[in-house]
């Protein structure tokens, strides 16, 4: 690993400890970039970097209450399917599509976070429960929810697996939209879902092609992330919230750009 993929490293963690997602989208830039590793290895390599990382970062937040073990499992569940289908996709997809179809997530990820950055504060009470998808009594649906939550959550794990990231850019809004979950609550569930669906990708991997894995490099780069998703969840709260979300998005876009160029004059 060179030296310049350390802080990389560090930082990728620090977005996922503070913000419940989105160090993937810097991972796989840097496993390329500065690693040298082709965009397929570089995509399995997220999975297991982010979700070690995202199920460490996990603890502390547990810790404070802000993790939905049931929701968060329920979530991460549905979109195995979503997970084993792109995976199987990004197997057949060549290294330039899946470097093109990454700096496009890239700019719609810091369209998407300079939208939150702009945007008024949640206006969903910190003390209010989840409202649940499904009640009993009278028995009644919600049906839309349930409709947003599966479409999410199956995106989202499309996303896993075909290009290696978590998807908690866009967790954390649909957990607050769908699942009614105040921010941090979300935060810390979006890490769960995170986990799970990196498992259930990289097992997809495994199973369907005869890719190697550097497990020195991977275990280097996800102690370092590990280290830093620590310190993020620690400065969660902590932090201006527009603040960080505005430097990662300026960040996403000069990645983006560097990325796609390289994609194009390949």
């Amino acid at each position: 690993m060179t030296v310049l993929a350390v802080p990389v490293a560090l930082v990728v963690g620090l977005v996922i400890g503070a913000l419940g997602g989105g160090g993937a989208i810097l991972t796989v830039p840097a496993l390329v970039h500065l690693v040298g590793q082709s965009p397929h290895e570089a995509t399995t390599s997220a999975l297991v970097i982010v979700g070690t990382t995202s199920l460490v970062a996990l603890v502390p937040h547990a810790r404070r209450g802000n993790v939905r073990l049931g929701q968060g499992l329920t979530f991460g569940l549905v979109g195995t399917v979503g997970s084993v289908a792109g995976s199987t996709l990004g197997a057949r997809t060549s290294d330039d599509v899946l470097l093109l179809l990454f700096a496009i997530l890239m700019l719609v990820v810091a369209a998407l976070m300079a939208r939150r950055a702009l945007s008024p504060s949640s206006s969903v009470d910190p003390d209010e429960p989840a409202e649940p998808m499904l009640t009993l009594r009278p028995l009644t649906c919600a049906c839309p929810r349930v409709v947003r939550v599966v479409v999410t959550a199956t995106v989202v794990g499309l996303l896993t697996g075909l290009l290696g990231v978590g998807g908690g850019f866009v967790l954390v809004p649909a957990l607050v939209l769908a699942l009614s979950l105040p921010t941090p609550v979300a935060v810390g569930t979006s890490l769960l879902v995170i986990a799970v669906n990196s498992a259930t990708a990289l097992t997809a991997r495994v199973a369907t092609s005869a890719q190697t894995v550097d497990w020195p490099l991977l275990a280097a780069f996800t102690t370092i992330a590990v280290i830093g998703s620590l310190v993020g969840a620690r400065l969660a709260g902590r932090l201006p919230a527009r603040a960080q979300t505005s430097a990662f998005a300026a960040l996403l876009v000069l990645v983006a750009s560097y990325t796609g160029a390289t994609a194009l004059l390949a």
